[in-house]
């Protein structure tokens, strides 16, 4: 992004508004510091404005209404958008949160396009309407979208995870008031243009950039049906707290502090470079990060001595430099709170291997060393707390079930991995850990499975069929005895 990006307009229902109110969000650059772009910050009115509008298009409009396939062919379009604009958006991302380009090309931008491709195939093999025999008379059961929806998303992966709620709710036919972080609202922008461009239809789509206070205001609404919310654990204690006043339908997608466990006959020279990637993945400010590397005592010293060297080969830098692994952290706050978690954790006995502390050649931007904690006690608030920065416990164990049993003492239960010689034995370890996702010798999520957390790690699931059952109300409908429902090719 070159010079100050500004947008003097709110996107209501796909069209652009003037403001109700004259504040102003500004977006700085976490690697120079300086102002890179402006954007209208909405108030309680623009909520009001955006909801009503929201809730003719569903109400009223043809969006609902229209055939799965007409709807599905809106959403390839889009997809074809985010494809044709994938540069455009990542660098614009990375401008804004500091996510290393080589990354966030990836997983800013080919990410969504991925997730908008699985939802509209997922879509087809879904069934919306069945006749079932009653016990008592023939029945319909009909999935119905839930309605308008607030989609709440976060800085760190601002289209990834406005993908994850957009696909299934609009193929489903919902309208949706997006609220993007204060952080990154620019992209959001670039979506809102992508979706008039392909044609949807008005009313179906807000974008409303605004601070905590109007995103309260925006989920406690009344005219709004369903929640879906990603960010932090006391974030979304307070939705649900919110949303539960008129009985709103929320997802909640929260944090994690996943665990990696490296069993003694792990190939270490496969499992290093996985550990490295899925610790470090976005400056660390990811919620499915693996953060503590549990490893067997006997090989501790080896898994620590390789950790070192593999996070001496990161790049820390600018991150629109393709050759940077490890860019700065979104906000001044968010650099505080991982040098000071470092600080708590040397307090509480562990010991700096690597890193620790802000790089000496980057005198701007909110930057942290990748780090490496040993001697890490699985009690330690730094084995305990998510960080959302680049710091990595690293953990000794005495035997496969102290493993087990340290990966599952945790308040979070969203991601994890175990690395080991026979992935048979991996699937067993895997079948023990409490956790929404999990992998075996690789790291990832799919966009067919279901994705979503253990206890503190929230409520519902997005990807695959089981997102859309968080925009989808059943409704049954009861049939007179004797009907026959009509065979294929006659009249409905």
């Amino acid at each position: 992004m070159t010079g100050v990006v500004e947008y003097s307009e709110l996107v209501i229902g796909g069209e652009l508004v003037a403001p109700a109110g004259t504040e102003v969000i500004e977006v700085v650059s976490p690697h120079t510091e300086q102002v890179i772009g402006r954007v209208p910050h909405a108030a309680r009115a623009d909520v009001d404005r955006a909801v009503a509008v929201a809730r003719r298009a569903f109400d009223e409009g043809p969006w609902p209404r229209l055939p799965l396939e007409e709807r599905l062919a809106v959403c390839a379009r889009i997809k074809d958008g985010i494809a044709a604009r994938a540069e455009e958006i990542a660098r614009c991302i990375s401008s804004e949160n500091g996510s290393p380009y080589s990354w966030s090309i990836l997983a800013q931008a080919y990410g969504p396009m991925m997730i908008w491709d699985a939802a509209i195939a997922t879509a087809r093999g879904l069934v919306f309407e069945e006749h079932r025999a009653g016990v008592l008379n023939p029945l319909l059961v009909r999935r119905t979208p839930v309605g308008v929806v607030a989609a709440v998303v976060p800085w760190n992966v601002p289209q990834f995870v406005a993908a994850a709620k957009l696909a299934p709710a609009l193929i489903s036919g919902c309208a949706v008031v997006l609220k993007p972080s204060p952080e990154t609202p620019l992209d959001a922008y670039l979506l809102a243009e992508i979706c008039r461009d392909a044609g949807l239809p008005e009313g179906v789509l807000s974008v409303l950039p605004a601070d905590r206070e109007v995103s309260e205001y925006l989920v406690g609404h009344p005219g709004i049906d369903k929640v879906s919310f990603t960010g932090s654990v006391p974030a979304g204690r307070r939705v649900m707290e919110v949303a539960s006043r008129n009985l709103t339908r929320v997802t909640l997608e929260l944090g994690g502090k996943s665990a990696a466990i490296v069993l003694p006959d792990a190939d270490l020279d496969a499992a290093v470079p996985g550990l490295i990637g899925s610790a470090f993945m976005n400056n660390g400010q990811a919620c499915v990060a693996q953060t503590r590397i549990l490893t067997a005592r006997g090989r501790y010293q080896e898994t620590a001595e390789r950790l070192v060297a593999a996070i001496g080969g990161l790049v820390t830098g600018d991150p629109l430099d393709p050759a940077t692994t490890v860019g700065p952290l979104v906000a001044r706050r968010q650099r505080q709170r991982s040098l000071d978690y470092i600080r708590i954790g040397q307090e509480e006995g562990a010991k700096v291997l690597a890193g620790g502390g802000a790089p000496a050649d980057q005198p701007t931007g909110w930057y942290v060393e990748p780090t490496l904690l040993g001697e890490v006690d699985n009690r330690m608030r730094v084995a305990r707390e998510e960080i959302f920065g680049p710091v990595i416990c690293l953990i000794g164990y005495e035997d496969e079930a102290d493993a087990v049993r340290m990966a599952n003492d945790s308040d979070y239960g969203l991601s994890g991995s175990v690395w080991c010689g026979d992935v048979g034995h991996g699937i067993e370890v895997a079948r023990r850990v409490r956790t929404g996702t999990y992998s075996v010798n690789t790291f990832g999520l799919d966009f067919n499975g279901p994705f979503g957390g253990f206890k503190n790690s929230g409520i519902g699931r997005e990807f695959g069929p089981e997102a859309f059952a968080g925009f989808l109300e059943y409704q049954t409908v009861c049939l007179p005895q004797g009907y026959q429902p009509p065979t294929a090719g006659g009249e409905a």
